[in-house]
């Protein structure tokens, strides 16, 4: 009788633990989508980053924790957290702003054109040859009125 302690079976072996990328390969088998999922966490990791800077930048910490006040513009920090916010659709907007994302809406524009040319016409006029020159000239004697 063969000895069945010596030979492992695929049950016995303890199934090793799968890493993050595995995980992601497994519910996900097309690339792209792997890609996509993979872009997901790169822009909630820079927006994490970016909202803990924001914060630093006006929260006053404990002296406890010895760490010196930093003196920074937070500009450009809001700027990327605002545009990592716009990729996952959420806009942001001041208090009191037309249709909620600040901007002009067409039937606004058509009002304030036609407002602005009733208040003050002007032609356009559009020259279709290059190069030109307008430049002012003196005046010659057959310019000049008596």
């Amino acid at each position: 009788m063969p000895d069945t302690k010596d030979k492992k079976t695929p049950e016995d072996t303890p199934e090793k633990k799968k890493g993050f990328f595995s995980k992601i390969k497994e519910h996900a088998e097309d690339k792209e989508e792997q890609l996509e999922i993979l872009s997901t966490f790169v822009r909630l990791g820079i927006l994490v980053w970016s909202g803990a800077i924001l914060t630093l930048a006006y929260v006053e910490l404990p002296e406890a924790l010895k760490i010196p006040k930093q003196d920074l513009d937070p500009t450009f920090i809001a700027s990327v957290f605002t545009g990592v916010l716009a990729t996952f659709g959420v806009q942001t907007s001041k208090k009191g702003s037309v249709n909620g994302g600040g901007g002009v809406s067409k039937k606004d524009m058509e009002m304030l054109i036609e407002r602005a040319s009733n208040t003050a016409p002007a032609q356009t006029i559009r020259i279709e040859q290059a190069p030109m020159v307008i430049a002012p000239t003196p005046p010659t004697n057959n310019d000049k009125k008596s």
